[in-house]
Order: structure tokens, then C-alpha cells, then sequence
């Protein structure tokens, strides 16, 4: 299953076409953006950066590969393989973006995952540089790039999934550069999502919505999908690794949080919403 780079990419200082020439991008008004040694590109100009260096650490990219390795999340990207697979001609060429990519766990399984005969054109987005440095060390077949939701350097149409996996959704710029039916699959956390974690770190927990969110505009949504299981984590690093990985590490007391590192052991269950939006037709 040939696994492809995405090209269509825009320049993220006037959005014009950027081209590949040697070890750089470049776009027709002369802007240049270099493609590192690691075989990724930084589209992010310091005017969209809110930080020096935003997004996750490298100790918290380290803790999330760590846990996603150990096949902990499997069912979920086993449930968004088939979300980005469906209703697709057996001999497609789907164009799809990870928005948030992290250090790339969820495209390399939907890579592993494609049935023959179909082409995969993937491209991961994270504002994070030290994920996606990890992620282009593990896979030079997915096109890298430091950037933003807010301003994505992609080419208005052209994609036919965008991903967006525990992470900040930007639906105008989702709709910009999904074709017309193509699909925004959005995975988020339900009510019940590592309660026994936040029971630890948190004296009492704040009631979760219950009201499904509305449509966004110039999308039509179909039917979701509520995802449950348990897993079973058996040392304090598993631990750590997934406390690292949540916003919860940040929430919580350091007294909360030492409560977590004593820990040897935990049975958590894990409870996620897949939301399918489809590009109406512009």
C-alpha cells in the first residue's frame, strides 16, 4: 500500500503555493522555509507563536510515545482507521492530515492499516517542534511540518480527511481545506475518561457536559460513535507517561501529583466520543 508525501502546501505568510526546490519550500514571492536534516519543515512564523517554544516538551512527546507504543490507545486508532477508510473506492488516493499529530502514533497506523490499492498522501501538523521530530525520525513517508490549526499551510480543497485527536479544533480552517465530502473525524474525551486518574489527582470532579456539541458551520454531521474499554497499567512509568500526556499534569497539585507517582499500578477506563463532520458542498 504505497504511502505518499502530501504536496499541496501553502505558504503560511501569504498562502501562496509552495514548491519543493532542494532542501527548501519556497513560494512564488520569494518567501523560503528549509527542510531540516530529519526531513521536516517549520511553517510556523514566530507571529503565530504564543511561546519561545510552544506546544508539548520533549519529556512530554518522550512520555507519549512511550505509552502509545505499548498499544494502550490501539482500539481507538483501530476505530479512526475505519472512520477515515469508509465509503472510499477500493482504489482511492486519499489525502489526509493529522491535525495535532503528536509524535505521529495515529498516522502510522492508519498507514500499517490501508487495504491494497489504495494511496495515502499523509501529512502531520503539530505546533510542538519536538514532536514532530520525533515523529519524522519514525516515518520519512508522512510529510512533517511545525504549524498551527489557526493558520494552516495547506492548500484551500484539498484534502479528503483532516484528523483532530484529543486536540484543538479549528473549524473554519478545517472547512478551508477539506474538499466538498470530505471529513473532519474528531475524537474527544467523554464523561467518563480516566475517571479513576482524575479521582487521584483532583478532591472532587467537575459534572461533564452532556449535551452533544453544535454542527460547525459548512459541515454536515454523521452518526458518532462512543468508544469504552479498560486498561490495565502496571508500573509507575506507565503511569507517569499517561499523566504526562493529559492536561491534567498541569491541573494538578503537586501533592496530587505525588499521590500519582506513588502508584504502582492502575486500572483505568477509557471512554472517547468519534465525531464524523462532512464538507457540504461550497
Amino acid at each position: 500500500m504505497p504511502v505518499t508525501l502530501f504536496q499541496a502546501l501553502a505558504c503560511p505568510l501569504d498562502g501562496t503555493p509552495l514548491q519543493r526546490d532542494g532542501a527548501a519550500w519556497r513560494c512564488p514571492s520569494g518567501h523560503s522555509f528549509d527542510v531540516a536534516r530529519q526531513n521536516y519543515a517549520n511553517l510556523l512564523p514566530v507571529q503565530h507563536k504564543r511561546s519561545r517554544d510552544p506546544g508539548d516538551s520533549k519529556e512530554m512527546v518522550a512520555a507519549r510515545r512511550r505509552f502509545l507504543a505499548a498499544g494502550f490507545y490501539a482500539p481507538i486508532a483501530d476505530a479512526v482507521n475505519r472512520a477515515v477508510l469508509a465509503d472510499l473506492p477500493p482504489d482511492a488516493t486519499v489525502a489526509c492530515l493529522d491535525a495535532g499529530c503528536g509524535e505521529g502514533y495515529y498516522l502510522r497506523q492508519l498507514a500499517a492499516s490501508a487495504p491494497a490499492g489504495c494511496r495515502l498522501a499523509l501529512m502531520g501538523l503539530d505546533i510542538s517542534k519536538w514532536a514532530v521530530l520525533s515523529a519524522a525520525k519514525q516515518d520519512a513517508r508522512v510529510s512533517w511540518v511545525v504549524g498551527s490549526n489557526a493558520h494552516l499551510p495547506v492548500l484551500p480543497g484539498t484534502l479528503d480527511r483532516v484528523l483532530c485527536m484529543f486536540g484543538f479544533p479549528v473549524y473554519p480552517e478545517f472547512a478551508r481545506v477539506l474538499k466538498p465530502g470530505g471529513r473532519l473525524i474528531q475524537v474527544d474525551a467523554g464523561p467518563e475518561h480516566l475517571r479513576e486518574l482524575r479521582e487521584i489527582i483532583y478532591p472532587a470532579l467537575k459534572p461533564q457536559r452532556t449535551a452533544d456539541p453544535p454542527t460547525p458551520a459548512g459541515f454536515t454531521e454523521r452518526p458518532a460513535t462512543t468508544l469504552r474499554f479498560r486498561i490495565e497499567l502496571a508500573s509507575a512509568q506507565e503511569i507517569a507517561d499517561l499523566l504526562a500526556m493529559t492536561p491534567h499534569l498541569y491541573r494538578a497539585t503537586a501533592e496530587a501529583r505525588a499521590d500519582a507517582a506513588a502508584l504502582t499500578a492502575l486500572s483505568l477506563g477509557v471512554d472517547v466520543r468519534l465525531t464524523c463532520f462532512e464538507r457540504e458542498a461550497v
